[in-house]
This record gives C-alpha cells, sequence and structure tokens, in this order.
C-alpha cells in the first residue's frame, strides 16, 4: 500500500491537479486524495499545502517527492534485473543506426519498447552505411536503422519510414550562414565534416563526393560534439539529414538547406532486417520505430 501511495503522490505532483492524476491512475479523486492524506498520517509530516483546488508541496514533500523518483527508478530496475536472471534463455534484441542520423525517432521506439518488454535485453550500435550493411549480412545485428543507397533485396525486410532533406551546419560567423540555401557548388572551398568512425571514412567520404556531389576537403569526427566543436571553430561545415519540419535554434551555429542544381537533396530512410530473422520482436520494434517517424 505504501508503494501505491506514493505512485499516487508523484501523479498528483506531476499532473498538477487532483482529477487528472486520478484519471492516469484510473481510481477516483476522492480515493487519491484520502491515500496521500493516509501516507500524511504513517509518516506523521504534512507533504502537500492544499489551496482549495491547488496544492504546493511542504518543503518536507518536496524532499519525499524527490527522493520518491530516485527509489522509484531503483526498484523498476531491480525488477527489470530479476525477472532477466529467472529468464536464464533472455531475449536479446540488437539493433543499428546509422551514425550520419541525429533524430529523436531511434531512441524513442528503444523507450517505448523498453517499457513494454523490459525483459528483453536491447545492444545497440551504429556505424557508416555498410558497417551496418555488413553487420545484417553477418548476423551481428537483428534490425537497422540506415539510409537507402542500394536498390532493394528480396532477401530483406526494406520497411520505408521516412524522407529527409539535408542541410549543412556551419559557423554563424561564416558568411555564408546569411544565405537561405547553398548549392553544393557553392562549398566547394570549405572543408565538409563528417561524423563517422576510421573504418567508414573512406566510403562515406566516396558517398558525398560521387553521389551528393560536395567536391573539397573531408575532414572527419568520431562524434557530434567533436564535429560541432570543428563548426564553431570555423574549420567547415557538417552535412545533416532533417526529417520533418526543420526547427533550429542555436546562436553559434547555423542550419542551411542544401540544395543540387537548385533541387533540395532528399534521402530515404528505411528499417532493414533480414527476412529469415523475422521474429515477433524484430518486427514489434520495426513497428513502433515507424509510429515514431
Amino acid at each position: 500500500m505504501l508503494f501505491r501511495q506514493i505512485e499516487y503522490l508523484q501523479a498528483v505532483v506531476e499532473h498538477g491537479n487532483f482529477y487528472d492524476a486520478a484519471d492516469a491512475c484510473h481510481v477516483s479523486q476522492s480515493a487519491i486524495s484520502q491515500q496521500i492524506k493516509k501516507l500524511e498520517e504513517e509518516l506523521e509530516v504534512q507533504l502537500l499545502e492544499r489551496h482549495n483546488r491547488t496544492f504546493s508541496l511542504t518543503p518536507a514533500g518536496e524532499h519525499f517527492y524527490r527522493k520518491s523518483l530516485i527509489i522509484r527508478g531503483d526498484l523498476e530496475q531491480l525488477i527489470r534485473e530479476t525477472k532477466r536472471i529467472d529468464k536464464k534463455d533472455a531475449a536479446i534484441l540488437r539493433l543499428g543506426y546509422y551514425k550520419g542520423y541525429h533524430g529523436n525517432e531511434f531512441s524513442e521506439a528503444v523507450a517505448m519498447f523498453s517499457e513494454k518488454y523490459p525483459t528483453v535485453e536491447i545492444k545497440t550500435m551504429n556505424g557508416s552505411h555498410e558497417d551496418l550493411y555488413h553487420a545484417l549480412e553477418n548476423d551481428t545485428v537483428d534490425l537497422v536503422l540506415n539510409d537507402q543507397r542500394r536498390a532493394f533485396s528480396g532477401a530483406y525486410n526494406n520497411m520505408i519510414l521516412s524522407e529527409s532533406t539535408t542541410y549543412i551546419e556551419i559557423s554563424s560567423r561564416n558568411p555564408l550562414c546569411h544565405l537561405d540555401q547553398l548549392d553544393v557548388h557553392d562549398l566547394k572551398n570549405t572543408p565538409c565534416i563528417l561524423v563517422i568512425n576510421p573504418s567508414g571514412q573512406e566510403e562515406e567520404q566516396r558517398y558525398y563526393d560521387e553521389i551528393v556531389g560536395l567536391h573539397g576537403e573531408f575532414l572527419f569526427a568520431e562524434t557530434l560534439q567533436d564535429a560541432r566543436l570543428k563548426i564553431v571553430t570555423g574549420q567547415g561545415y557538417m552535412p545533416v539529414d532533417v526529417i520533418g519540419e526543420q526547427v533550429w535554434f542555436d546562436t553559434v551555429v547555423s542550419r542551411i538547406l542544401l540544395t543540387r542544381n537548385g533541387e533540395p537533396i532528399e534521402k530515404t530512410y528505411c528499417a532493414f532486417w533480414k527476412k529469415n530473422n523475422s521474429g515477433f520482436y524484430v518486427e514489434e520494434f520495426a513497428e513502433m520505430l515507424k509510429s515514431r517517424f
């Protein structure tokens, strides 16, 4: 009962009122109010200051609420670990994603899946387009989020997720940042920064040179943070794939639409997995991933 009372208190604080908290906990408003009062009585501490239809946490209530969130997180982790130990042959879902992808959809899908299937262990990797292709071929991953650079193969499930539009990120101190769009030919004298591990550098450079049309010097960074440090110090620009509406707020880095012969550059992002490895968890994750795009 104590954990249920704590859950009710957390719901009231998170929703800001008793009505929505009761609805989220599937109990009546009077029930949730009574249980919080019982919690206060058991603790002999007032947790909430009630003001007609509103409330505020007392200093003791603020402390209790914050600590209770930590306890709840530890408890949920304990439950997951216990269930995994009990299932000696616990399922593992191995996922890969393209290192040039910077969206939130993949992590949101992982969070959804983990919440629904807490006993399934999720392992992730990132890499270049070719790294992911070979990982699928060699059965070291079950599903990858990747951009399409080959014709679809009949040996794979090829789920189209979304189209991306290519922008560049460039220092806001660079005169080019005042333009609404830039053609690939406008950047031939500015180094192109690619986020990629050493093993994929040659392949990624060839793609952006021969396919996208960015001719010039290439610099490499292994992390997004390292790439943006190169940008703000004026070392070059970085191409980024934007899915959906372009929303960007940054005072030191600007995003500008990249075009080729005046037309936006687009990519197709897909989920790929082998047809002979089309198990329940793989397909379930694929559907969750599709729902986030």
